[in-house]
């Protein structure tokens, strides 16, 4: 233990000083490390079970004692009720509670004294089947609400067997039962359990099945901790339900089951409703068919009534249809004496104004007649003024024709874009001009120019 010191030493080498929380933490921190998980045998003692579902106690024997802690999911899975001085041997680790610098073991499971390695084949063998999810919730098959006929699977010796039979007689004996006969105990059980569970599938005679057996040791109950055991109920086509042993003892084919009871009794009470209530529950039903029948024809009644308020004799229907009729007829004759009356005032109206508006034919004419003669007039006045004007206009222009003037002798010089030249200082010579004659043109080269 020379060097796990050091090294404790060498982790606080920084303080001068060690505080109470560094020197738990490195003391559960080597405790954890110089001892793994390990079987400590002893008697429990001050056994108290937490609100939170932990178990406290202490593991004793004659010269020493260890506080033990176990943890609620721990609990759990033991399957059997913890109790003041039971020899049992847990597997723990060593460590340290640093808040209050205790020296305890943190439990992980239980066994009790004696049982060794069978225990522990329980626990694998669970484990196993776990992780494969065979115990899956959700492959779990409801049970029929109401059973016709149960499978039973034990031994025909097995005082578990009375015990099913009074239960499912007094409760439900209307039920056929069907044994499946099986040895429940030693070497050869588990083979058998498998047969039956089997022989009960395949038939399908049975809306569900027991699988039961009496109280006994680990060892007694071994049959039913076996792997083929638990497959087998999980293959059988029918619902399973176990009841293996007192309240405290739980098997793999408790797992493996639809639903797991304390005792056969109890397993026979979870698989058959009992008959006084089924016919409580019958009768409940009967007065709530009975109330809801009632009330529905008290709501038709009502709805009768009211229809029969709003029914009307035939012959009250047509009279009051008859008078309906006579109204919209005198309403109809009545709207067409007033809509004959204002249509004839209409047209009345529109005949002063076509007569108000016809013209005087004769009169229109005649004034016609005149226009027409004084229009012929006014024409002939002016086309003779607009000759006599075009004619004095005529000879005006005469006088301002070029071509008169060019016909003198004179001619028009254009450059070479087709500019009239007024100015001879426009040109240079060599420029190319028209000479434009009062008959033709011809083209000339200016050779000199003089202002």
């Amino acid at each position: 233990m020379t060097e796990p010191l050091s090294n404790a030493a060498s982790l606080a080498a920084p303080a001068s000083v060690l505080s109470v929380s560094l020197l738990n933490r490195l003391v559960r921190e080597r405790l954890e490390t110089a001892f793994p998980l390990c079987w400590v045998a002893g008697e429990i003692s001050n056994l108290t079970m937490a609100a939170s579902g932990h178990a406290y106690f202490s593991l004793k024997d004659r010269s020493a004692q260890a506080r033990c802690v176990i943890f609620r999911n721990r609990v759990q899975l033991l399957g059997w009720r913890l109790e003041n001085g039971q020899h049992v041997e847990a597997r723990a680790l060593v460590t340290l509670y640093e808040a209050r610098g205790d020296f305890q073991l943190n439990v992980e499971t239980v066994r009790k004294a004696g049982v060794g390695n069978l225990y522990e084949q329980f626990v694998m063998l669970k484990e196993k089947l776990e992780r494969e999810g065979l115990f899956a919730q959700e492959r779990k098959r409801p049970l029929p609400a109401f059973p016709r006929r149960l499978g039973v699977v034990t031994s025909l010796q097995a005082a578990a067997l009375r015990d099913v039979l009074s239960t499912l007689k007094r409760r439900a004996p209307y039920l056929e039962i069907v044994l499946y006969p099986t040895l429940v105990q030693g070497g050869e059980a588990p083979a058998q359990i498998v047969a039956a569970l089997e022989i009960a599938s395949q038939r399908a005679e049975c809306d569900a099945l027991i699988v039961c057996r009496g109280g006994g040791s680990l060892e007694d109950l071994w049959a039913f901790n076996d792997e083929a055991v638990a497959r087998a109920i999980r293959a059988c086509r029918l619902p399973v339900v176990t009841g293996i042993g007192h309240e405290t003892d739980v098997s793999i084919a408790d797992f493996a089951a639809d639903r797991r009871a304390a005792t056969p009794t109890a397993a026979a009470e979870l698989a058959a409703p009992e008959r006084a209530a089924l016919r409580e529950r019958l009768s409940d039903l009967r007065q709530a068919l009975t109330r809801r029948f009632e009330r529905r024809l008290e709501a038709c009644g009502q709805a009768l009534d009211l229809l029969a308020r709003r029914l009307i004799h035939p012959g009250q229907r047509l009279e009051r249809q008859g008078e309906r009729l006579e109204s919209l007829r005198r309403r109809l004759a009545a709207a067409l004496r007033e809509t004959g009356a204002l249509g004839q005032a209409r047209l009345a109206r529109i005949g002063q104004r076509l007569r108000l508006a016809r013209p005087d034919v004769p009169a229109r004419r005649a004034r016609l007649e005149r226009l027409g003669e004084r229009m012929r007039h006014a024409w002939g006045v002016g086309r003779d003024r607009k000759t006599a004007l075009f004619s004095r206009l005529e000879a005006s222009l005469a006088h301002l024709d070029p071509r008169k003037v060019m016909a003198r002798g004179y001619s028009l010089v254009y450059d070479a874009e087709g500019r009239v030249v007024r100015n001879s200082q426009t040109l240079e010579p060599n420029d190319s001009v028209t000479v434009s004659f009062h008959t033709g043109q011809a083209k000339a080269q200016i050779t000199l120019v003089q202002p």
